[in-house]
Parts: structure tokens; C-alpha cells; sequence
């Protein structure tokens, strides 16, 4: 997700919007669609970053892949869409995703494992994750195979690496180091 001025200023003004007109987790459910369609459409990304393409050409074509969107999204569609920031759009919805949860006190974090976690192992990481301070949280696995053992934990700018790869590659360094002193 780029985070420019310009995703982040779109996304609070569509959150703030929606907040007034009472339709945060419509707006939020079509957010989380047009990422989804994005992530799975490479075709879709090229369209909106393309300067060849009319804007009428990609208002009609975004009216009928977003047709299930509400009123509110849509319009919010066309104005960027008019105003030459289509190709913000996917970062748009992933900012407003990202603020959405800030506002309601979600914290993303992101496990990544050489292998998938048991529950036990799951529940003891989101314990140690609520000692930290953060009440609720959005839990993202990952399986980086590159790691041989054990994980990284990243909470908001904080990481916490505990990987058999980090522990092998500072080994490495020390290694490297040439502590033999000339003594004459």
C-alpha cells in the first residue's frame, strides 16, 4: 500500500462521510470488495493506472464491476475517477481499511512462520500481543518457508524477529569479524 497525502486525505474523507450518512460498513464492505477485485485482477490495476483510456471509457467499465457497490462508494468512484485519481483507487480502499480499523481500535499484526501455527501456539502469541498492550487485534499468518524456525512479529512499526534465519545470519557477522589482534 503506497501511503501518500493523497490516499490518506481520500480515505479519512470517505470515512467521515460514510460516518455521517450512516453508512460506515456498507462503505467498508464495498472498500474490502475493490481490494479483493484488485489483488485478483492484474487487467483491472492496468486499467486504472492507464493514461490511454478515457474517463468515460473507465467510468462505464468501473459502473459495471462495481455494481453491487452503494450509492455512496460509487459516487465517491466517479469523483476520483473525474478528477484523474483513478489510480489511486486500490490504495485508497486499503487506507480506508487500515484508518477504519484505527478507529475502532484494531491493531494489525502480521505472524510470519517457516510453518503453519497450531492453536495452542496461535493463542500463546495473541496473549503475549495483548501484554503489549494492544486490546483487539486483526491476526495475519504468513508461511515464509526461508525462515527454518521460528517467527517474526510485526505490530504497527515494532517487529519482533525470533527467526532461526536472523539468529544464522548474525552468526555469519560474528564470524566475519577479525578479532585477532597483532601483538608485536
Amino acid at each position: 500500500m503506497k501511503n501518500t497525502r493523497a490516499t490518506y486525505r481520500y480515505a479519512k474523507s470517505l470515512l467521515e462521510l460514510s460516518q455521517e450518512q450512516g453508512q460506515l460498513e456498507a462503505c467498508k464492505d464495498d472498500m474490502q470488495t475493490i481490494v479483493s477485485i484488485c489483488k485478483g485482477s492484474r487487467e483491472l490495476r492496468l486499467l486504472l493506472k492507464s493514461p490511454v483510456v478515457k474517463t468515460d471509457k473507465k467510468l462505464s467499465i468501473f459502473k459495471e464491476v462495481f455494481s453491487h457497490c452503494s450509492t455512496l462508494s460509487m459516487a465517491f468512484i466517479t469523483l476520483i475517477t473525474q478528477k484523474k485519481r483513478e489510480a489511486l483507487l486500490y490504495d485508497i480502499a486499503e487506507s480506508f481499511l487500515s484508518i477504519y480499523q484505527k478507529s475502532l481500535g484494531i491493531e494489525k499484526v502480521i505472524l510470519t512462520t517457516a510453518s503453519p501455527l497450531h492453536e495452542e501456539s496461535r493463542e500463546k502469541i495473541v496473549a503475549f500481543v495483548h501484554q503489549q498492550g494492544v486490546k483487539a487485534i486483526d491476526l495475519v499468518e504468513q508461511v515464509d518457508e526461508s525462515l527454518i524456525g521460528g517467527l517474526i512479529l510485526r505490530m504497527g512499526d515494532q517487529q519482533l524477529d525470533a527467526s532461526i534465519k536472523k539468529h544464522i545470519k548474525e552468526l555469519k557477522q560474528s564470524f566475519n569479524k577479525n578479532l585477532y589482534i597483532k601483538d608485536f
